[in-house]
């Protein structure tokens, strides 16, 4: 058995063994429904080979709104109807997820109290829920009675409901979370009822269930010991499939983790579940699997039935077709960077990928790889991600295209800083492949001959906000330097990392350095920017587990030397009082500027203005689409 064999589950067959989760896109409307743009995000997937879909969770019941455009299941008939006449054609499954987020939804939008098993606070927002009244509790099970038979009337294949992450169902199962002496003290009552009362309405369809099998906290939660005797038991209550996923109220990160999380951590629980539940129930393993040849393995070791691919699927939403055709090295990677794909938070941003911004925008986007009416010579200067994407996409319409990098390597600071390295690779392969031709170590902005010019020379170190005395020669070095090899931080010297930014970059170098070094930062926390990939807090578990010291509130004011080596006086922003850092050298890993533009040329990057990977491959795209 491999991803490309078809996969019984329950009456219906997926051509495949890959599935496209369930996650939050932001795509839906006003009036909670899942929008066209939801539309066309799942019919890419479905076009692009994947077997099974599963839509974004709506919510069961109106007590339960978590977030700004989570969908409702009541007002989501026209619009399930929508995405399975634009899914089936392509041969997928399509299953409808149903959800409510409990005790860790928000009141932000409903002005009501949010519903849970037991006054539990939400972890983040401290919030204290309301214990359920037995009505209450009929009244959810109802909705997902009703929500069942809303989606299957629509069309769609089954219903999946959540019992993994934001879900009132693990709630009910969980020592963390249940705390009740009445009858449903009894932790599974809440589930079994649910998927009874969804199989009943669900009728020869497919009904799955999510479920959460390690919650990550041994003292209360679910165990993976737990796990497999879990998921027979509710298996019996009529599932024809489970997802095996982890995490719990105090570990929302860790479900769909970045890349500090090694892949394939539910590899073991997914095993012994699969072990214990009867074989007629498909088990899809989930957890960082973003690489087609781990999936193979699962399948054929017989950790698994089917592989959840969803990220990587947001990566390269051709990704089982280019598998099925045999180019898996065509395959954009999924870098698990949860830059632009983690979109819960109140910024209400729009799902996408740093590397496909496309994600997210499919009714929005032209066709990039249109051929172009005219072929023309086109230079494109500078070798990161914006120049490369620029280079690839100008190829990819018929273009001559020629490529200078000033350094002898190509990919720019995303090759060295960050998980950005493997869609460097990739882009760096693709270029070669579309014939593009590649200059290294040249500087040479000569366009004689050329009919456009595309400068992506990237970014240079900012000017300090603070002084430098003219000492401190070697001993202030700037992090891309480090990063890019040219500067070496002396062997066992005391560092200072200065990171007024709150980025990735600073945290990753203070990490690496342990003990040896003191990370300053203006803000109360460490890492204060990497809330938006879920990596805040595990950031500062690792500095704390590597000994780093870290300065918060500090505002850097001065950098000299004098014999006790480089001085950093740095600033209370709070009390304003003064104090000095001693280190061998200081890093800097604050912000940058442009580089200077280039006359006539079309600039896209960092040379615009320093800012993500997303933002320099998109503007890079654009400009090989334009010309």
């Amino acid at each position: 058995m491999s991803l490309r064999s078809s996969l019984v589950i329950g009456s219906r067959t997926a051509a495949n063994r890959v599935m496209f989760g369930p996650h939050v896109t932001n795509l839906g409307t006003d009036d909670r429904t899942l929008g066209p743009r939801h539309v066309a995000y799942y019919e890419r997937r479905a076009r692009g080979g994947c077997a099974i879909i599963v839509i974004e969770g709506a919510s069961v019941h109106p007590s339960d709104w978590p977030y700004e455009r989570a969908p409702l299941a009541e007002k989501c008939a026209a619009s399930w109807r929508d995405i399975v006449g634009a899914c089936h054609p392509h041969g997928a499954l399509v299953i409808a997820s149903l959800d409510h987020a409990g005790g860790q939804g928000s009141s932000a939008y409903s002005q009501q109290a949010l519903w849970a098993p037991s006054r539990v606070p939400e972890v983040n927002t401290r919030e204290v829920p309301k214990w359920m009244e037995s009505s209450d509790i009929e009244a959810v099970i109802d909705g997902f009675a009703a929500s069942a038979s809303v989606a299957m009337a629509a069309g769609c294949d089954g219903v999946e409901i959540n019992a993994g992450q934001h879900s009132l169902v693990r709630q009910f199962m969980s020592g963390l979370t249940n705390h009740r002496g009445d009858e449903w003290s009894d932790r599974l009552l809440f589930a079994r009822r649910v998927i009874g009362v969804v199989r009943d309405r669900v009728g020869d369809g497919v009904v799955g269930l999510r479920l959460s099998c390690d919650e990550l906290a041994p003292w209360a939660g679910i165990t993976p010991e737990m796990a497999p005797t879990i998921a027979r038991d509710l298996a019996e209550c009529g599932l024809d499939y489970l997802v095996v996923v982890r995490g719990s109220i105090f570990s929302v990160e860790k479900t769909r983790p970045d890349f500090h999380e090694p892949t394939g951590f539910n590899v073991d629980v997914c095993r012994a579940v699969r072990g214990e539940v009867r074989p007629e129930t498909a088990v899809f393993l989930q957890g960082s699997i973003v690489d087609v040849a781990d999936a193979d393995r699962a399948i054929a070791e017989g950790i698994c039935d089917g592989v959840e691919m969803t990220r990587a699927q947001i990566a390269d939403p051709d990704l089982v077709r280019k598998h099925l055709d045999g180019r898996t090295n065509d395959i954009r990677p999924c870098i698990r960077c949860n830059q632009s794909c983690q979109v819960r938070d109140a910024r209400n941003p729009i799902v996408s990928c740093v590397g496909e911004p496309s994600s997210g925008h499919e009714s929005d986007d032209p066709d990039w790889y249109l051929p172009a009416p005219m072929a023309k010579r086109v230079l494109v200067i500078g070798a990161g991600p914006a120049g490369l994407e620029a280079a690839r996409v100008a190829a990819m319409r018929g273009h001559q295209v020629t490529l200078r990098e000033k350094s002898s390597s190509l990919g720019g600071l995303a090759a060295v800083a960050g998980p950005g390295s493997r869609l460097a690779e990739w882009l760096v392969r693709q270029v070669s492949e579309l014939g593009v031709r590649i200059e290294t170590a040249s500087d040479d902005l000569d366009a004689t001959g050329f009919d456009v010019v595309i400068q992506a020379t990237g970014s240079t170190s900012g000017d300090p906000d603070h002084s430098v005395s003219e000492n401190v020669g070697d001993g202030l070095i700037d992090v891309a330097d480090v990063r890019r090899g040219t500067r070496v931080i002396p062997p066992g010297a005391s560092v200072v990392v200065l990171d007024p930014i709150g980025g990735p970059i600073g945290v990753a170098l203070a990490e690496g350095l342990g003990e040896r070094a003191t990370l300053v930062t203006p803000d109360n926390i460490a890492g204060n920017e990497l809330s938006r990939t879920g990596d805040l807090a595990p950031a500062n578990v690792r500095l704390a587990q590597r000994g780093v010291t870290v300065r918060r509130r500090a505002i850097v004011r001065a950098i000299s030397r004098d014999d006790r080596g480089v001085v950093v006086r740095v600033q209370d922003r709070f009390s304003g009082v003064t104090d000095e850092l001693i280190a061998g050298c200081v890093v800097d890993a604050g912000f940058r500027l442009p580089t200077a533009p280039i006359p006539d040329a079309i600039q896209v990057g960092d040379c615009v203005a320093p800012r993500t990977i997303l933002e320099a491959v998109l503007e890079g795209r654009r400009a090989a689409h334009g010309v």
